[in-house]
């Protein structure tokens, strides 16, 4: 389906008759927006607000409640959200943007300015405040970018260039992607070069792929975590065994980037993450053999490329979705005992700048055995804590204006998420007609 693009006059005029129809005073310029009538998920412990209001001023959240027992400001517009559920725009910690290229698949595939705007626009798009890139950032544009966030789009959080082996870290990298390090003084050095840049983690890579590559041994990552902490940044770790996991959390690791995926967890490790309550985990869970509907893309992806996905899945044969299975159970039935155990579950997913598969992600974190409310609880609130955006994650008096409106309620079947209305970051509601009608004719 092709999307023209619109005219700010026919922008304007769309708003003007929207059934969510913005009401101002005649002759008084607004102070202030009231959102009322929306079941709201406040990122909070409570109960959805039902019936609420809730009022933003400029980009930030001043007052919150029920309709018609919060006080507005004179001259405040209104904008009606009877029938909508209202939840925080979410925080993905765990992707790798800006490679891709979208718009032109034939283009370049490098880092660039122009990749990683249009990236961050698609998460805006899907309902994310903010992301983090994990590992493999070159240069300073990633700083720049944080530094200077870009209008109706995700902000943006970087570790930077990641460490590991030379040859190892994500499918063997090059010294362009990660810092190769093997001695001492190397990863020393490395990491005071990211504490210069202020990066927001240091991501580590103690994987052997399989026995494909050497990983990053204890002599180094002690040295990295050291070193780290004498910059106070915190360091992040791709892992893979049980005992690797271990041994970085008594080497005093901050978070995991994957989960424990050679075997369950014990109660060894159950007593390590209950000894250290600040340690989080970011599960990135694997495909679990299901089958996914993607017609909901239909207008922001290609229709050959979900045609393409659609079909790749019914070619899947039963050994294979055995083995997917298989994966995934055993980081499900990790990911429900590390939450019983009460360890800090953040939300990411691995993804490559796309936004949409982070849906996915939210999904399978239900179907490992959380409910929707503690999934979106880890999308929310606690990954904006373990990112440190404090501002955001909640709605509440104070905080950011970054929230999502949908058309039905996440907490009764979390793919209610891809149900996406409106979408508000740091007080405006991003131009969601104006992306797609960019990316649809892009496609042609």
């Amino acid at each position: 389906m092709r999307f023209e693009k619109l005219s700010m006059s026919t922008f304007i005029l769309v708003l003007m008759i929207s059934v969510t129809a913005l009401s101002i005073p005649q002759g008084q310029t607004p102070t202030a927006t009231v959102f009322e009538g929306a079941r709201l998920i406040t990122g909070g412990d409570g109960a959805p607000i039902e019936n609420s209001a809730f009022i933003v001023q400029n980009d930030r959240i001043t007052a919150v409640g029920r309709r018609g027992q919060v006080q507005v400001p004179s001259g405040a517009a209104r904008v009606d959200l009877t029938g909508k559920t209202v939840m925080p725009a979410m925080i993905d910690l765990h992707t790798h943007p800006a490679y891709s290229n979208f718009r032109n698949p034939g283009g370049p595939q490098t880092f660039s300015r122009e990749n990683l705007a249009d990236h961050l626009q698609r998460y805006a798009y899907y309902g994310f405040a903010a992301i983090t890139s994990m590992g493999q950032d070159q240069g300073d544009l990633a700083f720049q970018i944080r530094a200077t966030p870009i209008a109706g789009a995700a902000l943006y959080r970087s570790a930077g260039l990641g460490l590991a082996l030379p040859g190892g870290g994500p499918q063997g990298a090059t010294r362009e992607f990660i810092y190769g390090v093997s001695t001492e003084a190397e990863a020393r050095k490395s990491v005071q070069e990211l504490g210069a840049k202020k990066a927001d983690f240091v991501k580590i890579w103690v994987d052997d792929r399989g026995g494909t590559v050497k990983k990053l041994p204890p002599e180094l990552y002690r040295v990295i975590i050291d070193e780290a902490h004498k910059q106070n940044i915190r360091v992040v770790a791709h892992i893979f065994s049980l005992a690797d996991a271990k041994d970085l959390l008594k080497s005093g690791l901050d978070g995991f980037m994957h989960g424990v995926r050679d075997m369950d967890v014990d109660d060894e490790f159950l007593q390590l993450v209950k000894a250290r309550p600040n340690v989080f985990l970011v599960p990135n869970l694997p495909d679990r053999g299901a089958t996914e509907d993607y017609s909901w893309l239909s207008g922001t992806v290609p229709a050959a490329e979900i045609t393409r996905m659609t079909e790749a899945q019914s070619r899947r044969t039963p050994e294979a979705l055995k083995r997917s299975q298989d994966t995934f159970g055993i980081q499900a039935r990790n990911l429900v005992k590390l939450n019983a155990a009460g360890m800090r579950i953040g939300f990411g997913e691995d993804g490559n700048g796309s936004g949409w598969s982070a849906h996915t992600e939210l999904a399978d974190m239900v179907a490992a055995g959380l409910t929707p409310a503690q999934v979106l609880t880890a999308a929310t609130r606690t990954s904006a804590a373990i990112l440190r955006v404090t501002q955001n994650g909640m709605i509440s008096a104070g905080n950011n204006a970054d929230f999502v409106v949908l058309d039905a309620n996440p907490l009764e079947n979390i793919t209610n998420t891809r149900k996406i209305s409106r979408v508000f970051l740091r007080g405006k509601e991003v131009d969601r007609p104006a992306l797609r009608s960019t990316w649809t004719s892009s496609q042609e």
